[in-house]
Formats: C-alpha cells, sequence, structure tokens
C-alpha cells in the first residue's frame, strides 16, 4: 500500500459555485443570442419558470433583473405585461461604450484617435452602401452646421447628427455603435465656444459638404480620403487648445 508520504501534496483553493440566479440568467442570454427565443417573444410567466426551473421566486426574479439590466428583456407591468426578449442594439452597444469612456475616463486626444482610426472606413462604406434617404439626413445636418447663426449646442448637436449618419449610412452595426458612442464623447469633450468660431464653423461645413458629395457620388475613394483629412486637421486643431486628459460625458 503506497504511504501517505509518497502522495504528491496536492492543494485546492475555494471553488467558486455560480449562483442559481446566474445559472438561471445564462441558460435564457444564451438562447436569446443564438435567436432560439425570438425578437418581442414573451417568457413565460414568473409562476411558470418557477415551475419549470423548480427555482424559487426570489431566483427566478433576480435572474430576469439581470437579463434587464442587460438589455436583452424588457419588463412590462399589467394585465397583458411580462418578460418580453429583445436582441441586442446598437443603441445598447454604444451605451456600453459610453460607460467605458465615462468609468475609464478616456482621453480626449485617445477619443480622437479612435475616430480617425474609425471614420474614414466609414465614409467609404457609406460611398457603396448609402441610401437616399441616409443623404436627405447628411444634407439636413449640413444645413444645421451652415448656420451662422446656430448656438453652439445646435451647431455641435447638427456636427453630431452628421457623423452618426455617415456611420449609419455605411449599414455596419458595430461601426454604428461606436461611432454613436465617439461622436457623443467628442461633442460634450469639444463644447468649447473659444474654440469653435466662426472659422472653424466654416472649414467644418465645407468638409463636410466635400464628404456628403463624394458619398453621393459613391466614390470610395475620395469619400475615405476626404473624411481622414477632415477628422485629422479637427482633432490636431482641438488639442492645441484643450489638453484635458479625460472628457465629462453626461447622462
Amino acid at each position: 500500500m503506497e504511504s501517505d508520504a509518497a502522495r504528491p501534496a496536492i492543494t485546492l483553493g475555494p471553488v467558486d459555485v455560480p449562483k442559481a440566479p446566474d445559472v438561471l440568467a445564462r441558460e435564457l442570454r444564451e438562447r436569446i443570442l443564438n435567436g432560439e427565443l425570438r425578437e418581442g417573444a414573451a417568457l413565460p410567466a414568473e409562476r411558470e419558470l418557477v415551475k419549470q426551473t423548480q427555482m424559487s421566486r426570489a431566483t427566478v426574479r433576480e435572474a430576469l433583473r439581470i437579463l434587464e439590466v442587460q438589455n436583452l428583456v424588457r419588463v412590462k407591468a399589467g394585465r397583458a405585461g411580462g418578460a418580453f426578449v429583445q436582441r441586442p442594439s446598437t443603441a445598447s452597444m454604444a451605451n456600453s461604450v459610453t460607460t467605458l469612456i465615462r468609468g475609464r475616463q478616456i482621453k480626449l486626444a485617445d477619443l480622437m484617435e479612435t475616430r480617425e482610426a474609425l471614420e474614414p472606413f466609414c465614409a467609404e462604406l457609406a460611398a457603396a452602401k448609402r441610401t437616399e434617404a441616409e443623404l436627405a439626413a447628411l444634407d439636413r445636418a449640413n444645413e444645421a452646421i451652415a448656420d451662422p447663426g446656430a448656438e453652439l449646442s445646435k451647431f455641435l448637436q447638427a456636427n453630431l447628427d452628421w457623423h452618426v449618419g455617415v456611420a449609419i449610412a455605411s449599414h455596419n452595426e458595430l461601426l454604428i455603435g461606436f461611432m454613436t458612442a465617439l461622436s457623443q464623447a467628442i461633442y460634450m469633450g469639444t463644447e468649447n465656444a473659444a474654440f469653435i468660431d466662426d472659422s472653424v464653423r466654416a472649414v467644418t461645413a465645407r468638409a463636410h459638404k466635400s464628404i456628403t458629395k463624394a458619398i453621393r457620388d459613391q466614390d470610395a475613394e475620395a469619400a475615405g480620403r476626404r473624411m481622414r483629412r477632415h477628422v485629422h486637421s479637427y482633432a490636431s486643431a482641438v488639442l492645441k487648445v484643450d489638453q484635458r486628459d479625460s472628457i465629462t460625458v453626461d447622462d
């Protein structure tokens, strides 16, 4: 018989056992993400979930709360209420990126670098995929940007609408989510009347119209090149007058 002294010494740490609500939430989340549970489908009533899973009512409620926070179900009150499946959207992705920007206090320079990396490709895709409705949205934003009497907040909102509009015209959901969050953060980080004067507004208006023309003409090479020049020049100008390490993004 092997002696105790000959046995190898094995040390085991604490075993992390997932909590029951996490287990149920994970199973439901997987069924939502793989398409088994369709968008808009009603989950079984709370009482039925308790019966099916043999879990407590408190466990079921907590699992649904987890999924609601993750924007995978929406809960409606009333007789026709319940928990309904919703798939992840570009809006929920943008919210997650915005949370990261705020939580990590991302530098304005880093936001500008990220936009320089992504937005020229958005413009190239937009030139290939844009619709007439998307071109009309870009035109409306351009008109608002070119208004010399617009307040700073209205100019910045129109600028944001145009940049997000280019991303939407790319028809790439990941890029739309990223660019929505980035554009909102840059909006908050560049709300500086000392920088955005009449000259900056005029340059921005001209650049946007030029890029929009390339997108309308379906000239992807020109759209990407003009967007790259525009966002790089804008970033360089902003960072010369604004050396903050991070920005504040309001709720």
